[in-house]
């Protein structure tokens, strides 16, 4: 079977819409719980975008990471500092046995800077600024502690560990 036999359209407008839809596959799939998430990054002065395309930016030009994030870059050149806000989303979608759904959407502000900087982490993490660093600078452990992802995740074991409790 090919890879785009286990794909889901993400035909949702948001982020949480994507992560239901892509849980919600799975746990129609197989009948086992799922849990899937969407993310990107929202980029203020350009009216939110990336957004829910964040992975699929600009795909007329833009092929890799770094294509994506140096469109970006492109189109933030002259907005000056102070108009450069932008956050990382991450929705996840947790579809249980009985058919219920727990959904988390978190988020992590930061800013857009004017350069790629540092060699870890992928996509967008080399202009995100977190402080006076971008996330490609921040080691895992200091990235988990602030970002989208890190804070949905923890969200989502404390719900979890609610839903077997009751």
């Amino acid at each position: 079977m090919s890879l785009s036999a286990y794909c889901v359209d993400e035909t949702g407008t948001t982020f949480s819409e994507n992560a239901f839809l892509k849980a919600n596959a799975a746990f129609e799939k197989t009948g086992m719980p799922a849990v899937a998430d969407d993310s990107g990054i929202c980029v203020d002065a350009l009216g939110g975008r990336p957004g829910i395309f964040s992975a699929r930016y600009c795909p007329e030009l833009c092929v890799t990471d770094e294509d994506r994030t140096q469109r970006i870059l492109d189109e933030m050149e002259g907005v000056p500092e102070g108009q450069r806000g932008a956050h990382y989303t991450c929705a996840i979608c947790c579809i249980l046995p009985d058919g219920s759904k727990i959904e988390i959407e978190e988020i992590c502000e930061g800013t857009i800077g004017y350069e790629f900087i540092g060699d870890g982490g992928f996509g967008y993490d080399p202009i995100f600024m977190q402080g006076d660093k971008t996330f490609s600078q921040l080691t895992a452990e200091e990235k988990d502690k602030v970002s989208h992802r890190g804070k949905a995740l923890r969200a989502l074991k404390t719900k979890l560990e609610e839903y077997l409790k009751g």
